[in-house]
């Protein structure tokens, strides 16, 4: 009889359930304190992230998205100012230009990375400039799916167009580039501890990384409402950004096996890897790096196809998404404030990716069945053309 016993997508239950000594010892701990916000355990984990990553300051927030709006926020940008990002990504990249007055421009993604196109970058840099209506200012980089954009080439091209650098680490905490974690690539890095993440809270959270003391002051005082050295002591004007203590703790148990998960992500991604070679186009490595596989995403020859196998893989208890339906620049919230121009990779990457389940705790046998399941949605196909 086939197996149709519904496979997680994501096993959050598992995970708490191989670290409950450590989470409970950590919740407690908070509990017994009663410092809720910005308690101890926050600036524990700020030293920990740091760390990790090899960064000199981290300064921990409420989400990923407040970590972008902070960055941004810091450099002043806002009314009149160009934010170069990708078109293929998740939203709040986007949302967070906009809500400060500035204009984000959409840039096309490698085809087979699906990493942002430095090439393409420096052109609509040139056009931008060109048009003349706005001033660049930023470039947000964004690691997609658990793998490091290219920053050498990113950067040179920031640096010799005088901007503003922000990486967006959202998805790809604990991957490495050139034999080191990311964290220092840009002038400022944001991350999220959305709970689907690698490291993931139990609810929102983020953290900014950085170089820069003075950066990293102004991102505390930010993320307070602004505040100076005192409390009722408001220098600018800020937000609401600061990362709940009972999140921290979650956070510090589950680094404590951080490292091993990356590890399990990444032979479950090899499995991947062999199993569907040839009747799938598996995800392309970005050179000289390591990825934190937050998302294992194949591409399939056509929208149909993709209906076809992803429909055959829900009735045989088989999760699968799709990381993104639609690109940026055409949804009704970005589409109006797009100059036109033509993203043909990222709409064609819209039509044909779909995700499958990877995380820590799939067994391998539940890995084989995806597998299996998927390769023979496909010859059930082909066999009925």
């Amino acid at each position: 009889m086939t197996d149709t016993t519904p496979i997680p997508f994501l096993d959050l239950k598992a995970q708490q359930a191989r670290i409950a000594p450590e989470l409970r010892r950590r919740l407690d701990a908070v509990l017994a304190h009663c410092q809720f916000v910005l308690g101890p355990e926050v600036a524990e984990l700020e030293a920990a992230l740091a760390a990790f990553c090899g960064a000199a300051h981290c300064v921990a927030v409420s989400s990923g998205t407040d970590a972008l709006q902070i960055a941004l926020m810091a450099e002043g940008i806002g009314r009149g100012d160009a934010v170069f990002l990708p078109a293929f990504t998740y939203t709040a990249t986007a949302e967070v230009p906009l809500v400060l007055g500035a204009t984000p421009v959409f840039v096309d993604v490698d085809p087979a990375t699906f990493q942002i196109d430095p090439a393409h970058l420096a052109g609509r840099i040139a056009q931008v400039r060109a048009a003349g209506r706005l001033r660049p200012r930023a470039l947000i980089g964004v690691d997609l799916f658990g793998q490091p954009a290219d920053w050498p080439a990113l950067s040179a091209i920031a640096a010799r167009e005088g901007l503003f650098t922000l990486d967006d680490l959202a998805q790809s905490f604990g991957c490495t580039l050139g034999n080191a974690p990311l964290g220092r690539a840009a002038d400022a890095t944001a991350t999220s501890f959305f709970p689907s993440k690698p490291l993931g809270a139990y609810g929102d959270g983020g953290a900014l990384f950085t170089e820069s003391a003075e950066r990293a002051a102004l991102f505390r005082s930010l993320r307070t409402h602004g505040e100076g050295t005192t409390r009722y002591e408001v220098l600018r004007t800020g937000m609401n950004g600061r990362l709940d203590t009972l999140q921290a703790a979650v956070l510090l148990a589950k680094l404590t096996v951080f490292r091993d998960e990356l590890a399990a992500r990444e032979r479950i991604a090899r499995t991947y890897d062999t199993a569907l070679a040839g009747a799938v186009v598996t995800p392309a490595r970005v050179p000289d790096s390591t990825s934190a596989w937050a998302i294992y995403a194949i591409l399939l020859p056509d929208a149909a196809t993709r209906t076809h196998v992803q429909t055959t893989l829900s009735a045989a208890g088989v999760p699968t998404a799709i990381y993104y339906p639609r690109p940026l620049h055409l949804q009704p919230a970005y589409r109006d404030h797009h100059d036109g121009t033509a993203l043909p990779v990222s709409e064609d990457l819209a039509t044909r990716i779909l995700a499958l389940p990877i995380h820590p705790d799939l067994s391998d046998a539940a890995a084989a069945r995806v597998c299996a399941t998927l390769r023979a949605a496909l010859g059930a196909r082909s066999a009925a053309r």
